[in-house]
């Protein structure tokens, strides 16, 4: 389990991605790159990592189903996730 604060974190970084995304996306076309300095960092796109929606769990993410190997693993066992079955032959 990742610590609340990492989760927060990510979220808050999300949250500034979309903000600022139609005002990165006109400065880029613009070329004006002396602006685009100037707004946060954080709202680059490429600082979001994925982590899982669960446990926050940063490695191993599934992006099909937005959360960890681990996590699904023990979902699918558990029948929580709906027309996966572990495969045996």
């Amino acid at each position: 389990m990742a610590k609340e604060s990492m989760k927060a974190r990510e979220r808050k970084r999300e949250a500034l991605v979309a903000k600022y995304a139609k005002k990165r996306e006109e400065l880029k076309a613009a070329g004006d790159w002396e602006a685009l300095q100037k707004l946060p960092a954080n709202s680059s796109k490429v600082r979001l990592h994925n982590r899982c929606g669960l446990t926050g769990r940063p490695r191993g993410y599934m992006r099909q189903f937005g959360i960890s190997r681990v996590t699904f693993r023990e979902m699918a066992l558990a029948g929580q996730i709906p027309g996966i079955k572990k495969a045996s032959w």
